[in-house]
């Protein structure tokens, strides 16, 4: 209680109004600035201390962070412009090779089809040598038969005529000869 009437007679002090005859009343205490002051920079410490130090540390942590998903990125832009030049260096590669293929191919299809194109003239030679060894064979068998044939009718012929004065290995000798002599001078 002696607090509280003290701090009564105070109030009850300051509340006399001065008298003009006493002198100024607004006085600065320097003591009490410095003090003032020295109360403010004490109290701005512990405040920066508790308060501020783990806003400033998740402040800096954001910070952090932010910067390294800058850098995240542009790392990653790099990767993907790198993917893309691959990518396409991949394409323009894959095309090249698609093309080199289609040449092979067809250049190999154009030798398939020359060689078979040689294959089949030279078996058409083939044929044409063999058919003409063929007709040539018959030709000369059916020459061969033919002249048989006269021999034995001119012999026929001789015979009924000279009735059977020659022997016959006689008169074909002498229709071989005939004959032999008439091709020899028939071809020249």
């Amino acid at each position: 209680m002696d607090i509280l009437a003290l701090v009564g007679a105070a109030a009850r002090q300051a509340a006399v109004v001065p008298t003009a005859t006493e002198g100024p009343t607004f006085q600065i205490n320097f003591f009490w600035v410095i003090v003032s002051a020295a109360n403010f920079i004490a109290f701005f410490l512990i405040v920066r201390a508790i308060a501020f130090g783990g806003l400033i540390k998740t402040l800096d942590d954001r910070r952090a962070r932010i910067a390294q998903g800058l850098r995240d990125a542009e790392q990653a832009q790099h990767d993907r412009e790198a993917a893309e030049t691959e990518r396409l260096s991949a394409i323009n590669d894959a095309r090249r090779e698609a093309n080199e293929i289609l040449a092979r191919a067809q250049k190999a299809a154009a030798e398939a089809r020359e060689a078979d194109l040689v294959a089949t003239r030279e078996e058409l030679v083939r044929l044409r040598e063999h058919a003409a060894a063929e007709i040539e064979a018959e030709k000369q068998q059916a020459i061969a038969e033919l002249r048989g044939e006269v021999a034995d009718l001119a012999l026929l012929a001789a015979s009924r005529v000279v009735a059977d004065s020659m022997t016959g290995d006689r008169q074909r000798k002498l229709v071989a000869d005939f004959l032999a002599e008439s091709a020899g001078g028939s071809r020249n």
